[in-house]
């Protein structure tokens, strides 16, 4: 448009005139906030917070010291507080630290969003550090609902996504042919049913890590029974039904296994108690998870095949390397999820986010762990020893004190140089080719109880129920590494090398790790290396079938000859075949009247 004959003063006092009638300012977080808040200081105790929200109908409040906002505790976590007896607790030890708020200028469609991505109900609204207002999510509802003052304008986004990125590229290419096929099958299966079905938990954790999994969970809103029955019949599969859970296993003809679940909530009746179990959503499934890393899952059905479920953050989560609980009593109502943190943070090189800290320094005070059943805390901890970082996550539970509720009467600093260069000895082991068999597990255990006595080691194998030839190995470990370590290696030793490999082979291939992690010198790793050597590549060629052949009846004198040949061997008195074969007869010769 175009203005003629008339002053520049004039028009620009006129169009700002209209600017002002017609341009609304946005409505920010000051328009729509209530105030003064209601709040408690971090010594408020649980069920104080817990009146204050009973009387003022509030589902949070904020956590104030000073003025300053430190925290917020929610109606939930109030809850489960007072279910699990913790009414007596100070809010401080429950509340989310991080807190996420806003200034009083922020638009209310910003407001809005963070509330989304955040999934929280509240967020407090700080000028200067100091706690102004609060914005719940009636308030945002009201304004998307007209109920707020002409004078503002509300921009909203037209479509919030309640699902993130399709990842059905990644799928396929970081899952096996096996794998997908599976997963369309399953999403098959589910619409002929009517159900929607969903791989969640760790699969979609690798995937998004393109780390390797064959562990494929899915869970289903609706019969997840029904649905494990339907994808068997598509592959000559059977089912193992657990109906009280409402899971299954689908085992295939070639080993291959899937685990299917109903979509289910859990509640806890007190601390560290088994859950009880309920129907549910996909939502109400993922919440009750350990960790938001853990709490993805991906869409299996139809046109929605790939979309990436994830209504806590995972995804932001895993690409920071963080470690996070979805809810404040996480710890409390299930104590392992103590030694999962630890587990997942080390395999993967994350943190534990600092409120999550927070909540495991927590728990470990209240001594959370001593409520667990010794079989799932065992189940926890040789899970860990499985894993190739299982020295620095021992490590971890020590620096976080929870190394002597696995360990008790053990004293960490007495077995921590072992354990730290553990990790190193089972991979040369493994490079050399002799831990072919050996359980990887047993092999830090033996190191973290080799100062405790033989009735300490007795006692830690009874409590988690090792059987009987887990325990010998043990208690052989523990009896006898030192005199091994003393007799073969001194500087100037002249023993044959047949009475050194005895030692070496009384002790199981488990303790040899031990041994190897406790040599600090080049050579003596070298002689170690050696010794193996020899006692692999010094097998006599000649058995019992030659003896037999000889004329001789099988018995004792059997083993004692193939024992003394191998020694021969050992100590290079005997070099091939034919010299095997003239000890033998003449060590038969010289115990004729044993036979």
């Amino acid at each position: 448009a175009t203005v003629k004959g008339r002053p520049v003063h004039q028009v620009a006092e006129e169009l700002l005139s209209v600017i002002q009638e017609k341009v609304r300012p946005p409505l920010t977080a000051a328009g729509i906030m209530s105030s003064p808040v209601k709040t408690v200081t971090p010594e408020t105790t649980i069920t104080e917070a817990g009146h204050v929200m009973l009387r003022y109908g509030h589902t949070g409040l904020p956590v104030v010291k000073g003025g300053r906002l430190v925290g917020v505790i929610s109606r939930r976590d109030v809850e489960k507080a007072n279910l699990h007896g913790l009414g007596h607790a100070p809010v401080k030890a429950f509340m989310t630290g991080n807190v996420v708020w806003v200034t009083p200028d922020l638009p209310v469609a910003e407001v809005q969003q963070l509330m989304i991505e955040h999934d929280i109900g509240r967020v407090p609204v700080v000028k200067n550090g100091r706690l102004v207002g609060i914005v719940s999510r009636t308030d945002v509802l009201r304004t998307m609902h007209g109920d707020f003052p002409s004078r503002y304008h509300v921009l909203f986004p037209g479509h919030v996504p309640s699902r993130g990125d399709n990842i059905a590229d990644l799928m396929r290419h970081n899952l096996g042919p096996r794998e997908w096929d599976i997963l369309r099958r399953a999403g098959e299966a589910a619409a002929g049913l009517g159900y929607r079905v969903f791989a969640a938990g760790g699969v979609v954790r690798d995937i998004l890590l393109g780390a390797g999994n064959l562990d494929v969970d899915l869970v289903v809103e609706g019969d997840g029974i029904a649905l494990a029955e339907a994808l068997a019949a598509s592959g000559e599969g059977r089912v193992r039904a657990h109906r009280h859970f409402g899971t299954a296993e689908v085992l295939f003809p070639d080993g291959f296994k899937v685990d299917v679940a109903t979509a289910r909530v859990e509640y806890y009746e007190f601390p560290a108690a088994l859950p009880r179990v309920e129907s549910s959503s996909i939502r109400q499934d993922l919440y009750r998870r350990d960790f938001t890393i853990n709490a993805m899952a991906v869409d299996l059905n139809g046109e929605h095949f790939g979309d990436l479920v994830d209504y806590f953050g995972g995804r932001e989560d895993l690409q920071q390397g963080l470690i996070r609980v979805l809810y404040n009593l996480s710890f409390i109502e299930d104590p392992t999820r103590l030694l999962r943190a630890v587990r997942f943070e080390q395999r993967y090189r994350f943190t534990i986010e600092p409120q999550t800290l927070k909540l495991v320094q927590e728990a470990v005070q209240r001594e959370v762990l001593q409520r667990v059943s010794v079989e799932r805390l065992w189940d926890e901890l040789k899970h860990i020893l499985m894993e190739p970082a299982a020295g620095k996550m021992l490590d971890r539970l020590d620096r976080l004190g929870i190394w002597p509720f696995v360990f008790p009467g053990v004293t960490y600093w007495e077995v921590q140089p072992v354990l730290s260069g553990l990790d190193r000895a089972i991979k040369m082991l493994q490079d050399w080719d002799f831990l072919d068999g050996v359980e990887g597990w047993l092999c830090y255990f033996i190191a973290a109880l080799h100062w405790s006595t033989p009735e300490a080691a007795a006692e830690l194998c009874r409590r988690y129920h090792l059987n009987k030839r887990q325990t010998e190995k043990v208690l052989n470990s523990v009896q006898n590494w030192r005199q091994v370590l003393s007799t073969v290696w001194k500087q100037n030793n002249h023993r044959p090398n047949s009475e050194l490999a005895h030692l070496i082979l009384a002790l199981p291939r488990e303790a040899y790790p031990l041994l190897l992690s406790l040599l600090e010198e080049e050579w003596m790793r070298h002689r170690f290396h050696q010794l193996l050597l020899l006692i692999r590549e010094s097998r006599p060629t000649v058995d019992g079938k030659y003896i037999k052949s000889l004329g001789y009846r099988p018995g004792p004198v059997f083993r004692r000859a193939l024992d003394a040949v191998w020694q021969a061997r050992l100590d290079g008195q005997v070099k091939n075949s034919d010299e095997e074969k003239a000890f033998i007869q003449e060590f038969l010769r010289r115990h004729q009247g044993e036979i």
